[in-house]
Formats: C-alpha cells, structure tokens, sequence
C-alpha cells in the first residue's frame, strides 16, 4: 500500500477544508481532487491508499482514496482526478516542508491516526484552548 501527500494551499485548517471540499461536492459532485498527473503506482495507492493533506506547514489530516480518473479542467484540458472519501481522518501532526504537486507517502512512513475519545488531563486545560483544540482536531 501506498499513499499520497498533498499541499492544501490556501486552506487554514480541517475546519477550512472540511468547508471548502463540502462546497466542491454541493457544486460538482463526486468530492475530487484535479491533478495535472496521475500517479504512476495508481495500482498501488488504491490498494488502501490515502491522501495525506499538509495543512499550514504540517501534515495532519487524510482521506481515504477511492479512486483515480481521467477528468478535464474547466478549459477542457486533461487532468487526473483523485476521487476521495468525504471522510477526515485526523492524523498526529508532523512538520513538513513545502513542495509543488503531490508525493508519495510509503504506508510505513504515515503519520498515526489520531484517536478520539477521552484525553487525560483535557479537563485540566483552559476552555478556550480545549475548544480550539477540538475545532483543530488535535483532540
């Protein structure tokens, strides 16, 4: 299995993206991704594949990817399509370096998902800050 990183530029958060992708299937369904280039270990990358989205210098949410076509701009020129779940997996955050396009991402080297429930010493934490947290998906 193989995975795929992306830079969400422009986005300022999950909350962001989780707006800006909920637009782009109320306008276009299904939610995709245009990319100039299709990756060339397709085969491999939707064998379980996600699209890991670094996000304000940091890698810290995926989506599962269904699949890849062949789609077009909106002047008609060819372009892949990376079709994703609408899902936001938040993953444990890790710097990360700008870069154009996207990369691959081995399945050994992936960021953990984050796992969501009860955080010991949460309640200790200023409101503010825990709801903030929440609204970031760090917690």
């Amino acid at each position: 299995m193989l995975h795929l990183t992306k830079l969400a530029v422009g986005v300022r958060d999950i909350a962001h993206l989780r707006e800006v992708q909920a637009e782009r299937v109320r306008l276009d369904p299904p939610l995709r991704h245009r990319t100039r280039n299709a990756p060339r270990r397709a085969e491999e990358v939707l064998a379980g594949g996600s699209l890991y989205w670094v996000i304000a210098g940091a890698t810290v949410v995926r989506q599962a990817l269904i699949d890849i076509a062949e789609d077009h701009w909106k002047d008609g020129t060819a372009c892949a399509a990376l079709v994703l779940d609408p899902v936001l997996v938040p993953v444990r955050a890790r710097p990360t370096k700008p870069f154009q396009g996207w990369r691959y991402l081995p399945a050994a080297d992936a960021p953990a998902d984050l796992v969501t429930g009860k955080i010991e010493g949460a309640d200790a934490l200023p409101p503010a800050l825990l709801k903030e947290l929440r609204e970031l998906c760090l917690i």
